[in-house]
């Protein structure tokens, strides 16, 4: 994903247009549809129209069942692919990214998107921003066509209205005119003042590398960077935190989004990776500081993102952003209590060692791990008594292999935690989490023109966000091979793409998929259960692709030159 360019366009309102050709590639993510109600009444809008406004044909403002919004861009042109931010009421509500189009017939994709969460916006008028910065000149000519509807899904005694918030914030730039998420570095911060009767607050963050942050899972330790010229630096280990006054509250080890034109952009053709059309989330239970939140007055939260290496920074860049989920007590009374343990360190404990052997090859493995456990006592204004414990243990690893005169790069890199918060004993966030990558990456010849490579990469993730949401579980592994060439002539190349993926939730719902791909074209696809579709979709038959790929970009020094 190429850093934001001010050569850029905003787009605020996007037309919608169906490429004709039968022949247009479909491309997708792999993940579960929206477990929302099927037979509810449905009211459905066209969003970056104009102002937003709810629909108050589904039943009372707010009281909705669910809410989903729907995403279509059709593109025919070549491009890099583009990142996308939504932003609804100064709170980020989405990340996503675009597949790479090529020309010829074009290219096509839809996601449908969960955004129940979120409810509480939906419920007054306000201003949608939808930014995909966009860069047009001589080689990179795709524009992208979008249209986003919302579905909401009317609450009946049968589908009883979700459950919310009673109040968001966002931890963004507040800005009324472009996405609101932020770039780090530096750190970013700001000030939050709470309603004096909140009683729990919840944290989601977004986050993804950019620019020389794109592949951050290559970069290599600054001790190694005088036996590797020309790669990029500040190890490959990221901690995304969140501070509270300065004291660190909660803190992520980031999943590794591939963007599609990721290093082989023919491996993600039609299936893209797994991520690239819906980036994760994460979650932090900040309801500990809630008797400090409490007082009255602003309290700065600050977002950054670390290294393992000895001055802890980065290169650039990281867009983060976030919101607070706050929940307030029936009583106007303010919260009172108090923290009453905190064990948490300023950074990972991190550890890098490694070696260069005689003939140039480079080894090295960066560790790192991260305990957090803060216990707090909150007595609300109506007498309630809430022990509350958030607890925090990640362990990350990632061992590089750099052979035969750089031609080879092997990454074999792990992430995973046990996250668990508790109020008066009752789980309230989970995030057992675990997420392997293994990539290798061949250069077939000198001029680095041509090169190979392989991926292994899973999602694995027991997931409840915050009390309103449901408790689920995803099981993704996606194994991917390719080869790509550069040529003035035209980039070419073929790439294969394999899926299981599995979902189940508490409420009863479940789905699999396992889909497999070959040179554009789907050879095999089987989905199942209750929130499977009962007309799976048809697959027609590409032919074989004679036009011109769009461009790779490579981690390290192997970089495609920027346009």
């Amino acid at each position: 994903m190429r850093a934001r360019t001010t050569l850029s366009y905003l787009l605020f309102v996007a037309a919608y247009a169906w490429l004709s050709s039968a022949a247009v590639l479909v491309d997708f993510q792999v993940a579960q549809p929206p477990p929302v109600p099927k037979d509810a009444k449905q009211c459905t809008i066209q969003i970056l129209q104009h102002l937003y406004r709810p629909p108050t044909d589904c039943g009372p403002v707010g009281s909705w069942a669910a809410i989903t919004l729907n995403l279509t861009v059709t593109s025919n042109g070549t491009q890099f692919d583009r990142l996308g931010i939504f932003t609804f009421q100064n709170v980020e509500i989405w990340r996503t990214s675009t597949p790479e189009p090529t020309r010829g017939d074009g290219i096509i994709w839809t996601y449908i998107k969960d955004v129940t969460r979120y409810t509480p916006l939906f419920a007054k008028p306000g201003t949608f921003i939808f930014q995909l910065d966009n860069l047009i000149q001589p080689g990179l000519d795709g524009i992208y066509s979008t249209v986003v509807h919302a579905t909401f899904f009317s609450s009946s005694p049968a589908h009883p209205p979700a459950k919310k918030a009673d109040l968001l914030v966002p931890l963004s730039n507040l800005a009324n005119n472009t996405g609101n998420d932020v770039s780090v570095p530096p750190a970013f911060s700001i000030n939050v003042t709470l309603p004096r009767n909140s009683v729990q607050v919840f944290a989601e963050l977004y986050a993804s590398g950019n620019g020389n942050e794109e592949f951050w899972y290559f970069n290599t330790p600054n001790q190694f960077l005088n036996a590797l010229p020309g790669f990029l630096g500040q190890g490959p280990f990221r901690e995304v935190r969140l501070l509270v006054d300065g004291q660190v509250a909660g803190a992520a080890y980031p999943y590794a989004t591939i963007f599609t034109g990721g290093i082989i952009p023919t491996s993600w053709r039609p299936i893209t990776s797994y991520g690239a059309l819906d980036l994760p989330t994460y979650f932090l239970d900040i309801t500990p500081f809630v008797p400090t939140l409490t007082d009255g007055k602003p309290h700065n939260i600050s977002l950054d993102v670390t290294s393992a290496e000895d001055d802890h920074t980065i290169l650039q860049n990281w867009f983060l952003s976030g919101v607070l989920q706050v929940f307030t007590d029936k009583s106007s009374k303010p919260t009172t209590g108090k923290i009453t343990q905190y064990t948490a360190g300023p950074f990972s404990q991190t550890n890098t060692v490694g070696t260069v052997g005689t003939n140039g090859d480079v080894s090295f493995t960066v560790s790192a791990s991260r305990k957090i456990h803060i216990e707090s006592t909150i007595v609300s204004g109506s007498g309630q008594v809430n022990h509350v414990v958030w607890s925090q243990n990640l362990q990350y690893t990632n061992v590089q292999n750099i052979l035969n005169d750089t031609a080879i790069q092997d990454v074999q890199q792990t992430s995973s935690g046990t996250v668990l918060s508790t109020h008066n004993g009752v789980p309230v966030v989970v995030d057992d989490f675990s997420f392997p990558l293994g990539i290798n990456l061949t250069l077939l010849d000198a001029s680095g023109d041509s090169f190979k490579a392989t991926f292994d990469h899973s999602y694995n993730r027991d997931l409840l966000p915050f009390p309103a949401v449901v408790r689920s579980n995803i099981q993704e592994r996606q194994t991917a091979t390719g080869f790509f060439l550069e040529s003035p002539n035209g980039n070419s190349g073929n790439g294969t793409n394999s899926n299981v993926f599995s979902y189940v939730d508490q409420a009863g719902n479940t789905y699999s998929r396992v889909v497999d791909a070959v040179l554009n074209n789907i050879t095999f696809d089987k989905q199942s259960g209750s929130l499977a579709p009962t007309s799976p979709p048809r697959h027609a038959p590409l032919p074989s692709f004679t036009g011109s790929v769009g461009k790779a970009r490579l981690p390290s020094a192997r970089r495609v030159p920027s346009s």
